[in-house]
């Protein structure tokens, strides 16, 4: 049995293909450099943008839904765990990986560029109702 779907999880589901595409493209544009630490700053930073994306969008809807037996205090404690491991994996793709700065912080703007391209054409295309 399927579940009919809101136009909110349609939105998340494109937001979520938009991610991967436009990781995609970073990755490929970045073999251009013919440098790995270009490569794997983009791909790295990449994979962590979405993978704290997702692991926000699943802690909000468990606190908000009620689907879980969450609570605010939860919610704040996994949060700061959330950053910490964020912040272990960027030092570790930064000081024994080697991955170059820049690239990382392009591949960790791949969610920020889908939330704006996604904001855009929402408005430009006459408003934010799913039609």
């Amino acid at each position: 049995m399927t579940a009919t779907k809101t136009p909110e999880d349609r939105l998340l589901a494109e937001i979520s293909r938009r991610n991967w595409w436009l990781l995609a493209g970073l990755v490929l544009g970045s073999l251009l450099w013919r440098s790995s630490a270009v490569s794997l700053g983009v791909a790295g930073g990449g994979l962590l943008a979405i993978g704290g994306f997702h692991w926000l969008h699943r802690s909000l809807a468990g606190l908000l839904c009620g689907t879980r037996s969450g609570t605010r205090l939860g919610y704040q404690v996994f949060a700061l765990l959330r950053l910490f491991v964020l912040a272990c994996a960027i030092f570790l793709l930064l000081v024994p990986g080697g991955a170059h700065p820049l690239a990382l912080g392009c591949g960790v703007s791949v969610v920020v560029l889908n939330l704006m391209w996604t904001s855009l054409t929402r408005v430009l295309r006459g408003g934010i109702s799913d039609r």
